[in-house]
């Protein structure tokens, strides 16, 4: 594989990480809340998720429409606003990153309403996800469209499930071993570099080792939540997880322009992710704390997480 390749390869990889955390922590939040509560109030959830994602992501697009306004077309500064970047197969490189936030506001309008409704079926209809989103991923391969259209929700939709079923079934499964944690980093650390160079390398990809890189991640997590390890709870740590929402937004304008930029310009993004948190994230945030939700806040939850915490 090429330089680019590698690269490209990985931060897929870091996608589905973050994709399967999501699932996980959002999943929890709802057994949490019905385990107290009996029940799923999906107008606090929208409401906490408005006050937590909304505001940030604004006050990035805003900017970025004025300075590239006549780069932009119209429908691409909707896709962003309406949060179906991941449906727009161009993706400017200047909003295209808001393309998995998009994917994440999707599965937070689908999911909740879906785990309220249908108590008794939560772990099948995961697992029908999880098995037919690779099908979807091969099929759009096999139409010849580019990468096979990653991002449509259809073909991510098994990283969330996955991080969905884990937080459902994770008080029936053993504790792993050490070789087997071990086998699983091994796993997650190799398979994004199998060079998918033809027809039959890119179907073996999509149909056994990305899937098992999914059930590794997951299986990483939870030894993770049963084990914490302390670097996750070090102060540091925890302040770039608590700004890492904003830092996601920002970096793309400083990582990706062209021509690209020279590495210290991600100082000035951690600049403006600050800015970001401190003056826009936090005010929000206390602001909705006094709505008084009635769901326990996702700061109880591993803080490195944030994007995908309460």
């Amino acid at each position: 594989m090429k330089g680019l390749d590698w690269t490209a390869a990985y931060a897929n990889l870091g996608v589905r990480i973050f994709f399967v955390i999501s699932g996980f922590l959002i999943t929890t939040l709802l057994l949490n809340e019905e385990a107290k509560t009996g029940t799923i109030s999906l107008r606090n959830f929208y409401v906490r998720r408005a006050y937590r994602i909304l505001p940030a992501a604004f006050v990035f697009m805003l900017p970025m429409f004025v300075i590239y306004w006549h780069e932009l077309r119209w429908q691409e500064m909707a896709a962003a606003v309406f949060f179906v970047m991941n449906f727009d197969s161009h993706k400017p490189w200047s909003i295209g990153h808001l393309w998995s936030l998009g994917v994440e506001e999707q599965f937070y309008f689908l999911w909740p309403g879906v785990f309220k409704s249908i108590r008794r079926h939560r772990v099948g209809v995961l697992l029908g996800v999880i098995v037919l989103a690779p099908f979807c991923r091969e099929f759009c391969y096999w139409l010849g469209l580019p990468a096979g259209y990653y991002g449509i929700f259809p073909t991510v939709a098994d990283n969330l499930a996955i991080g969905c079923l884990l937080a459902i079934v994770m008080p029936r499964i053993p504790v792993f071993r050490s070789w087997l944690v071990a086998c699983m980093v091994l796993v997650i650390a190799l398979v994004p570099a199998f060079p998918a160079t033809s027809a039959s390398h890119t179907t073996v990809k999509v149909l056994v080792l990305w899937p098992l890189v999914q059930v590794c991640i997951a299986g990483v997590l939870l030894h993770v939540v049963r084990d914490p390890y302390r670097i996750l709870n070090l102060a540091p740590v925890a302040w770039v997880g608590r700004i890492s929402y904003s830092f996601y937004l920002w970096q793309q304008w400083f990582s990706y322009s062209h021509p690209p930029k020279p590495f210290y310009f991600v100082f000035f993004a951690l600049a403006l992710a600050c800015a970001s948190y401190y003056l826009v994230e936090q005010p929000m945030l206390r602001l909705r704390d006094r709505r008084k939700a009635t769901v326990r806040p996702i700061s109880q939850a591993p803080p490195i997480y944030a994007v995908a915490g309460d």
